[in-house]
Order: structure tokens, then sequence, then C-alpha cells
């Protein structure tokens, strides 16, 4: 079965482009339906051919990609995809992007910057997207950027469920490895009922991916304490704030993050660092060079499922988290 039926009106579709495979089988599977059967090829230069191979007149569809590397080549994809399906006269197309790519390029730090989230955005709606669904995004604002409806889907709810059982909330301390991931630390705190503690850092501006962590600001001394981002990329900020937990008399670091970008040179650092356990879900697809015995990797297909269900029936995205976040 490759789409399912409304009586009188609309008739799901699932697309998924070439990226991650396995997250978008494990999302159909819960949905219910078969993942529509597409061509996807590439020719000879690199450009990119797409053809569906059932109709999608008057579907209601939802085109699932994640964003990692190539990066360039599956937002392509994914762009091509929907035009597709927008010149072969879907009824709503919704843009699935567990992981939005550029998203940190989401404002003009110094001047002659582009702001390249907004073009994400823009690309997405000229291709013929209706809507967008992403999950943690890296700021809100980017919800703002795409003249249409976005869904904002949480991870934490997932990552919460798993670490409860695992340690001891009494003696826990949530962290937040730099200002910015503030307000997501204090929405974790709430939900644990720990304290807070954040880490103040400066970045080198003419050096990518250099980080200086400056100090610890909050309790942690003698508690365990778990550190929450939205990304690991090359885990310099990661594994730096961890040794700064460490050295103000930490007892153990645990990592939760929900993208597991993993760029040279994170695994390596991960491996040798301090930090007991890194836990991060499968937004994007983990090759097994990436894996390492510290990594617990969770699955975010229901919460991609059960919001198109929602989106699907007109039912509420914002209640799945009411109480989380």
């Amino acid at each position: 079965m490759s789409s399912i039926k409304q009586t009188g009106e609309k008739k799901m579709m699932f697309f998924s482009g070439r990226a991650h495979p396995e997250l978008a089988e494990e999302v159909a599977r819960h949905l219910g339906v078969e993942i529509t059967p597409t061509t996807l090829r590439d020719f000879a230069n690199g450009e990119i051919y797409a053809r569906y191979q059932e109709s999608v007149r008057g579907s209601d569809a939802f085109v699932i990609q994640s964003h990692t590397e190539p990066i360039n080549q599956w937002i392509m994809e994914q762009l091509i995809m929907v035009d597709a399906l927008k010149r072969a006269s879907a009824k709503r197309i919704t843009v699935v992007m567990p992981f939005f790519g550029y998203a940190r390029q989401d404002k003009k730090g110094r001047g002659r910057e582009p702001i390249t989230a907004r073009l994400m955005a823009d690309l997405f709606k000229t291709a013929g997207a209706d809507r967008l669904m992403s999950i943690d995004l890296h700021t809100s604002q980017i919800q703002g950027f795409f003249d249409g409806p976005v869904d904002h889907l949480f991870a934490m709810p997932v990552l919460v469920n798993y670490m409860k059982d695992k340690i001891d909330l009494a003696n826990t301390t949530v962290v937040s490895p730099d200002t910015g991931r503030v307000r997501l630390s204090e929405r974790w705190a709430d939900t644990l009922g720990t304290p807070l503690a954040f880490i103040h850092k400066r970045r080198d501006l003419d050096v990518a991916n250099q980080v200086k962590v400056n100090e610890v600001v909050g309790k942690v001394r003698g508690r365990t304490c778990v550190l929450i981002d939205d990304m690991i990329d090359t885990a310099g900020t990661i594994c730096k704030a961890a040794d700064a937990l460490y050295e103000q008399g930490a007892t153990d670091v645990i990592v939760a993050a929900t993208h597991a970008v993993f760029s040279d040179p994170a695994v390596d650092r991960l491996k040798n660092s301090r930090v007991s356990e890194v836990i991060v879900t499968n937004t994007l697809p983990l090759p097994e060079e990436k894996t390492f015995d510290k990594l617990t990797v969770l699955s975010i297909a229901p919460v991609i499922a059960r919001a198109i269900t929602e989106v699907f029936s007109d039912g509420s995205v914002t209640s799945m988290f009411e109480g989380d976040c």
C-alpha cells in the first residue's frame, strides 16, 4: 500500500530522497504506508533526475530528506523532488527535513555575510513547498524565514525518557555549553527538575570551529553534568566544555544532542574525551566508521510519524509537546 485515503477527500503519499533511507523506512512503518516508488539517479555530470512512478495528483505529499554530507547534493535532490510534485499536481507538499541544512547561517555576524538559512527557506517555497517540518532548529527565528506553516519538532522528550532512568536526578545538573543554548537547557532542567549551569565561551571569528572556553557558571562540583546541544559538528565545543566541567569538580559528564553531524575530527575527539556517554538521535545517518562505544543512538522516527499524522488529519502538532517544551 503506497497511499492512505480518507473518505471522499484526502490521500497521503510519502516520499524519500536517497540521503537517509533507513530513517525514511522507519517513519513509513510507523505511518503504516509504503514509500512511493521514485526514480532518482545522477547523470554523468552530477545533475539529478527525479520521476514518480505513481500518480500524485491531488495528494497530500510528504517528502523526507536528511541534509547530511554531501549536503548540497541532498538539498538539491529534495528541491527537485518538490518541483516534480508541484508540476504533477500534488495538492499540498510538506517538506520534512529532520536536520535543516545551513541553519547556523541564520543572521549576519559581520558585514558582507549571507543569511543562508533564509535562502534555504526561499528555495523550498519557490520550488513549491507549502509547509516545512524540522527537528530542533538551531534557532527558533528560522521558522519566520518561510512564508508558510513551519512545524518545529523537538527531540527532548525522546532523549529525556531515555536518560531519566539512567541518572540520579537529585545529583544532576543540566549544563548549556554556551549562552546560545541556555533556553533549551532551561527546558531540560525544568523537565528533569535539576539545577542549571552554563559555560561562557568565546569563538575566534576568523577561524571556523575554534572555541575557547572561559568559565563555568553554576553548581557542578561533585555532580553528574548533562551537556545539552542541538548538534555536534566537530565536537570542539562539547569536549572543551566537558574538560571545563571536570576541572570544576564534576564527577561525570554525559552529552545529549539531537543532530550527530560528526564532521572530522569529532569521532576521535569524543572517543578520547572524558565524556562517559554521548546520546544522539538518528536525524542524520551514521555510518559504521562514525560509531563508537560511548555512542547511543535513539530513534526520532515515531516523533516524525506522529507529526505527519497530525498534519495530514488537521490535528495539533503543538499538542505533541505540551508539558515537555
